[in-house]
């Protein structure tokens, strides 16, 4: 996988890492644009997040439901399909992800992501709606490339076209590959099942239920979207209550370090604010999606005849996801503080989550391009001072390292990062090593629930395990509806077919990547460029949306609807 690694990193630096100098670091212009953006609709849509969000959950609620209305889906339907896609893997592995490399802090900008985004996302589906077409077999097919091409016009449509060309490549990773990866490692962690037959087990569901188009999609996550959401945050709400002491000062070191982050998480890049800003932007970006473009397509397809009346339904989404869900699992890793702990892990010198480190004189812990060889001595490295190359584990380095998994036998010999082994002082050739490591993504916060749900027995961990499995399921079943969407938009129906059979492909390459640093950094490239050609419609059709808002809340055509009288 190092040409993979070598992928990942010359896009980071070209996409994801390009912006404005701020002092010795760089503010991403990806964050400029998406908080940018979602706060200048919240300006100009008169902060229809608060004003109404009441409204949304009446219209969720199926009160004013048509059947008689165009579309394909109910707007529940509609709602828990784009919920499927983004109530997922980022409510679990991405909100650790975003504490283990961004601290307590992270958590916060997730929320500004969220409240932000909800206006975004109300824009994106009201446009959506707006400008949606119907194929000549009655199905109907939105979203933004088909805003970008009939709202700004004709001239517009190669923009379109990649926008539509890249989100269809965002879904093989963003919505399917890093699912099953996340699934096929939690498996791992939690029952050593191999990746791969993770992997066939969840394909086989996928590809059992996207064959069936989104009437099928739309009726299976309308039933397990709840349920899964419901054990999760049940779960968390426990742990929260039976830890109720350590609430205040959770919720304190999240605003705390939110603007003044300290030296934590092993080291691991905190204490720099905008490297906090960054984690927190990435991953509530990755959570809710508000602003790139996906849950339009499947808000599309709801049955009505009111753009507005979807785009409230959608607004919902962010508060669901990011600002509920998410708030859940933060709280539950920082009030157990596994954030922070140690566990026994194998450090397979191979592959995993292995990195390699150098330590910088501010003591922050960097990923650097492993020498030929690095020297331990009695499980300690030889050269440990200020940048001197370290074994490390999810970008935090390990000490002391041991030739056993009970860890008696310390290490003396040679790491050898391009072999994938360790030389031994007596010869031997290892292929592991041993210690105590910090861990990240879904397997931090299973720890969390283990821990936080430990004085009522040893099981919390399988809560997260279910929900891995059922999240990861539904976000993949879900986003190979945008993807399809996409592929009919360039290429027309012959596509589809062709599209969905790539797409279950990749969905088994997912889940046999060890790797969950590099297949997450591919998605949060895809995400990085997938962003601008959305969000740009976005600001220059802001006047649509302000128009349509206003007719909408001035006609009130909801009262009408319940009282019987039609439109």
């Amino acid at each position: 996988m190092n040409w993979l690694q070598t992928v990942v990193d010359f896009a980071q630096r070209w996409v994801i890492d390009i912006g404005i100098p701020y002092g010795d670091q760089v503010i991403p212009l990806m964050v400029i644009l998406l908080l940018g953006t979602g706060f200048y609709l919240t300006v100009r849509t008169g902060f229809v997040q608060l004003s109404r969000l009441g409204h949304g959950f009446g219209v969720t609620s199926g009160k004013y439901d048509d059947p008689d209305d165009p579309g394909d889906v109910s707007h529940f339907q509609a709602l828990t399909t784009a919920l499927s896609a983004t109530v997922g893997i980022g409510n679990i592995a991405g909100v650790a992800m975003a504490i283990h490399w961004g601290g307590p802090g992270a958590l916060f900008w997730m929320w500004v992501t969220a409240f932000v985004g909800m206006a975004t996302k109300y824009s994106e589906v009201t446009l959506a709606q707006k400008y949606r077409v119907v194929d000549e077999v009655g199905k109907v097919a939105g979203g933004p490339m088909y805003y970008i091409e009939k709202g700004l016009g004709p001239r517009w449509k190669p923009m379109a076209i990649f926008f539509a060309v890249m989100l269809g490549f965002t879904a093989f990773l963003t919505g399917n590959a890093v699912q099953a990866q996340t699934v096929a490692d939690s498996m791992f962690d939690a029952f050593r099942i191999p990746r791969m037959y993770t992997g066939f087990f969840t394909v086989t569901v996928v590809a059992a239920v996207v064959l069936g188009g989104i009437g099928r999609i739309g009726k299976v996550t309308a039933v397990l979207a709840p349920i899964m959401a419901a054990i999760y945050v049940f779960g968390a709400l426990v742990i929260i209550v039976l830890n109720i002491g350590a609430l205040p000062a959770a919720v304190g070191l999240i605003f705390t370090e939110a603007f003044n982050p300290q030296a934590g998480v092993a080291g691991v890049g905190t204490g720099v604010f905008l490297i906090t800003l960054m984690w927190g932007v990435r991953r509530g970006l990755f959570s809710n999606e508000a602003g790139q473009g996906s849950a339009p397509i499947a808000h599309a397809a709801a049955k009505t005849d009111e753009p507005v009346s979807e785009g409230v339904v959608a607004l919902l989404e962010p508060f669901i996801d990011t600002i509920i869900i998410c708030s859940f699992t933060g709280l539950v890793i920082i009030m157990t503080g596994v954030y922070s702990a140690r566990f026994p892990t194998e450090l397979t010198l191979g592959g995993g989550d292995l990195t390699y480190t150098t330590m910088t004189a501010d003591n922050h812990s960097e990923g650097i391009t492993p020498p030929a060889e690095i020297a331990i001595a009695e499980g300690l490295h030889v050269n440990s001072g200020v940048g001197a190359s370290l074994v490390s584990w999810h970008e935090a380095s390990v000490e002391p390292l041991y030739t056993d998994e009970a860890r008696t036998q310390l290490f003396t010999g040679t790491v050898y990062p391009d072999r994938g082994e360790a030389i031994a002082a007596d010869g031997d050739v290892l292929t592991s090593l041993y210690g105590e490591a910090v861990e990240a993504g879904a397997p931090l916060t299973m720890a969390a629930f283990n821990r936080g749900l430990q004085p009522l027995g040893d099981w919390g961990h399988y809560i997260v395990v279910l929900g891995v499995l059922l999240f990861g399921i539904s976000t993949a079943i879900s986003w190979s509806y945008y993807g399809d969407r996409c592929a009919y938009y360039v290429f027309g129906a012959r596509a589809i077919l062709p599209y969905k059979i790539i797409y279950l492909g990749m969905h088994l390459f997912g889940a046999n990547v060890a790797a969950v640093g590099v297949i997450w950094a591919l998605g949060d490239v895809a995400l990085s460029i997938v962003i601008w050609p959305n969000l740009i419609a976005l600001l220059l059709l802001a006047p649509v949306v302000v128009e349509e808002t206003k007719s909408y809340f001035d006609r009130r055509p909801w009262e009408r609807r319940a009282a019987g009288g039609g439109d």
